[in-house]
């Protein structure tokens, strides 16, 4: 099929990406040149295992072309994504200008190309407009009317919500759980339901609904996902409150099979892009509806305060002046895998460290520059995770990637001006760290002090 897809950031890069890879005409089409450049010159604007090889690998097979020229772009294709930003504004409302200027310039295409028109429909003539950016209930509507304004051509709708996590998207677009079409006729179905089978061969299931079902879908998935990862962390607040250890709870609490055990691991709560933008357009989609959503609320305000409640931590520790402190962190993506640092948990403390007047020195194996353009040059990057610790007042872990599991504690103790280390991941046992000469913060975890070995309760 001859695809195209509006917007090559997350989304569009890798949907675009793997499409090509079964042997379909793919035009990723973005109004950035410079992004164009690179892509068209084997380069990768974001950071996903896998996906520049891939990418390099499909243009050099003639399967996937990038462009600035959207007029091309659209007269050309049969079916055409939109994959564009919908970013939250300061009442959680997803913005959906660029959305509904996409559906503009593709109201005008269509109207310049060829193509059924009027009521004369040929289901393999009219072009599928595919709304897969995530957007609240109704928007494609919205997207629908506003490109019958410029047209009288005929076209379809669709809803097709992505499921892709950051650091492993290429497995989840190759081998999905579910794929979740949202339609109006069976034969715009049909085209999409044929446009997926080759990755489903393994029976996982392609969901057929109505367009407004399909659009809810995403949210009530990542609004789940991000409850349970606030009650996780509210109930690890009660077990250092209790001296409870949250890991043993969570072992007995998760051996139930109607729980489960997936994102019920605490930390120091959700960030990225989706979570805290999706539950907040939920909010603000009952709020625009008068339906109360007191859950979804309280989901939001606990992973805000689970926030405050580790640097809270760190000032019992240290006082709240932190001026002549250095602190380490290491970790600054929201999670391992991605260079995202979009709501990262990390940027949050840094910058708070900052404010405290402490001097920040941080590692990330990828995340580095994104975080700079947020947080400017004030933290002290460092090329190497033993060199962010040299000469800290404490170490913070803020994100469990590999690397971190296993360092080598003696050559971290000795390069630490003090030997305090505040786990925001729960990566390290309490007992081997104290045994080692820490004195050690977790999450939901009794604190342990290098000078008795002995477990305190630190609140």
């Amino acid at each position: 099929m001859r695809i195209t897809m509006v917007g090559t950031g997350y989304v569009g890069l890798v949907t675009g990406t793997c499409l090509s890879n079964t042997g379909n005409q793919v035009t990723c089409l973005d109004v950035d040149q410079s992004k164009i450049d690179m892509l068209k010159g084997g380069g990768c604007p974001i950071y996903e295992p896998g996906l520049e090889e891939m990418i390099r690998r499909n243009t050099r097979a003639g399967r996937l072309h990038f462009t600035t020229d959207a007029a091309a772009a659209y007269q050309s294709a049969e079916i055409i994504f939109i994959c564009v930003g919908t970013p939250s504004d300061e009442h959680g409302r997803a913005d959906l200008k660029y959305v509904l200027a996409a559906a503009d310039d593709i109201g005008r295409a269509i109207n310049a190309a060829p193509g059924a028109t009027g009521g004369d429909v040929d289901e393999r003539r009219a072009k599928i407009i595919v709304v897969k950016s995530t957007v609240p209930v109704g928007t494609n509507e919205k997207v629908r009317d506003r490109i019958a304004a410029q047209t009288d051509k005929v076209f379809r709708m669709a809803s097709n919500p992505e499921f892709l996590k950051e650091g492993a998207a290429i497995a989840d677009f190759n081998k999905p759980d579910r794929v979740v079409i949202g339609c109006e006729d069976k034969g715009t179905g049909d085209r999409l339901r044929d446009l997926y089978e080759p990755f489903v061969r393994q029976g996982n299931p392609i969901f057929i609904m109505d367009i407004r079902s399909a659009e809810m879908v995403k949210y009530a998935s990542n609004a789940m996902l991000a409850t349970k990862i606030s009650f996780i962390n509210e109930v690890a607040r009660l077990c250092e409150a209790y001296g409870a250890d949250v890991d043993e709870v969570r072992r007995g609490m998760c051996s139930d099979s109607r729980i489960g055990n997936k994102f019920l691991y605490p930390g120091l709560g959700y960030g990225g892009s989706c979570f805290p933008k999706d539950v907040l357009a939920c909010i603000d989609m009952g709020t625009t509806s008068q339906t109360d959503t007191p859950l979804l609320r309280a989901v939001h305000d606990v992973n805000q305060q689970q926030r405050r409640a580790f640097i809270a931590k760190l000032e019992a520790h240290f006082g709240a002046n932190l001026s002549g402190r250095t602190i380490a962190v290491w970790g600054i993506a929201f999670k391992p895998g991605t260079d995202d640092v979009r709501e990262a948990p990390s940027i949050t403390l840094m910058q708070h460290l900052l404010d405290r007047g402490a001097t920040v020195r941080a590692h990330d194996p990828v995340a580095h520059e994104t975080a700079q353009r947020i947080l400017g040059d004030e933290p002290v990057y460092c090329d190497d995770m033993y060199q962010a610790i040299e000469g800290a007042d404490a170490l913070v872990v803020c994100t469990d990637w590999d690397e971190f599991k296993h360092p080598d504690f003696d050559i971290v103790r000795q390069r630490l001006r003090s030997p305090i280390v505040f786990d925001g991941r729960n990566l390290y046992r309490p007992e081997s760290m104290a045994e080692a000469g820490f004195t050690y913060y977790s999450v939901g975890r009794k604190a342990v002090t290098a000078d008795s070995g002995q477990t305190t309760v630190h609140i």
